[in-house]
């Protein structure tokens, strides 16, 4: 995939450009919808699908004790956005210019840029521009000012529910994987770089890999069955969550990943952990002993959680 970083990059892509622009955060099935319909017009018209969102998120720099925790960063968006097909994202960074920006003077940008501009797709409660005046009504008229198509796609609704990010967000919150991964239309998941820890795993049989994750929101702190993709591998383990009681206790949230039959070196590398069960919450042991034997269970249990997944 082609990440694209100014408006203006749009004008070295073959036309006709047809866009889908918005967050996307979680890249959920209604964005999902979005994504495809933009596709769909690219392809009638032999042209170039191009997915658009924003770095940091609007609320992020507007009103920022009002910003949601992200359910995905821009690159772990990138990855699953690749996974969907998309060949070229282009990332819009919100600064205090584009917040002033008029509506029409957003979407002039845009269509000066394409050579030429064939469609806009958006969700159709999608505003955007100074103090969002600009929506779907205003998209189409500068649509058929300029000529190029405007699309609004009906929200998607699962359980008589729209699909949202929000609705998400509560489900991973109170480790409600089921419902997320039907929200999303794929298993939940986190993005994180392996970095050096303690080595303490290893000390006791089971070497884990310390992520840096890039999440947010996160599910309660607690012991997991999961599956890593790992350089375009899926695979499963066993996963601790949590604040690390037996051994040092920190603030902080740490994730720590144990891969069944699996030893290789991976520093440095990105590892995506999909969440598929909780297995019991993150306890303090008096020993490192009493660790090791649970951690021999909480794998067991995790090969069995897998296997019927």
């Amino acid at each position: 995939m082609k990440t694209l970083g100014a408006i203006s990059e749009l004008s070295s892509l073959p036309g006709p450009v047809h866009l889908a622009i918005g967050f996307f955060d979680g890249v959920h099935a209604g964005h999902q919808e979005v994504i495809a319909h933009a596709r769909r017009c690219a392809a009638e018209q032999d042209g170039t699908t191009v997915v658009a969102t924003f770095e940091p998120h609007p609320l992020r720099f507007l009103r920022p004790g009002s910003a949601p925790r992200l359910l995905t960063s821009t690159r772990h968006k990138a990855m699953i956005m690749e996974r969907l097909g998309v060949g070229h994202l282009l990332i819009i960074p919100f600064d205090a210019a584009l917040a002033a920006q008029e509506p029409a003077v957003f979407i002039d940008g845009i269509a000066a840029s394409c050579r030429p501009l064939g469609g806009i797709t958006v969700g159709k409660s999608w505003a955007f521009g100074k103090d969002r005046a600009g929506n779907l009504a205003t998209l189409s008229a500068l649509g058929r000012e300029q000529g190029f198509a405007a699309h609004g796609i009906a929200p998607v609704s699962v359980g008589g529910e729209v699909v949202s990010s929000t609705r998400i967000r509560t489900a991973v919150e109170f480790g409600d994987f089921e419902t997320a991964a039907t929200l999303l239309a794929r298993e939940y998941s986190v993005l994180g770089n392996v970095e050096h820890g303690r080595q303490l795993g290893r000390r006791l049989g089971f070497p884990t890999a310390n992520l840096t994750l890039e999440n947010e929101q996160l599910p309660p702190i607690g012991v997991y069955a999961v599956r890593a993709m790992l350089d375009g591998h899926l695979l499963p383990g066993v996963a601790n969550l949590g604040h690390r009681p037996t051994v040092e206790g920190t603030s902080e949230r740490h994730l720590e990943v144990h891969l069944f039959d699996f030893d290789a070196i991976i520093y440095g590398h990105d590892m995506e952990v999909r969440f598929i069960q909780r297995l019991r919450e993150e306890v303090r042991f008096e020993s490192l002993d009493e660790l090791k034997a649970q951690i021999t269970r909480d794998s067991q249990r995790a090969r069995q959680a897998l296997a019927m997944a």
